[in-house]
């Protein structure tokens, strides 16, 4: 059991946050999209599951090629 909650720990401390970061662009709780992702994965056999790591992937790349910065000199 204790296996399964380090698991469980190593992806929310450093997973791809990508409900959070839908959440906060469409102005929801990121509960109400986890279980949109949940309940779609079951409806769809494995639909949601397949789109939230493609979302996953995606932003991961959008962060690295489009990084913020704060003056001209940080480059």
């Amino acid at each position: 059991m204790n296996f399964f909650y380090n698991i469980l720990y190593y992806f929310q401390k450093r997973g791809f946050e990508v409900c959070r970061r839908i959440a906060e662009r469409f102005g929801i709780r990121a509960r109400i999209v986890r279980t949109s992702f949940i309940y779609l994965t079951f409806a769809t056999l494995g639909f949601g599951f397949a789109l939230y790591l493609f979302l996953a992937f995606w932003l991961k790349i959008k962060d690295l090629v489009y990084t913020k910065r704060t003056s001209v000199f940080d480059l």
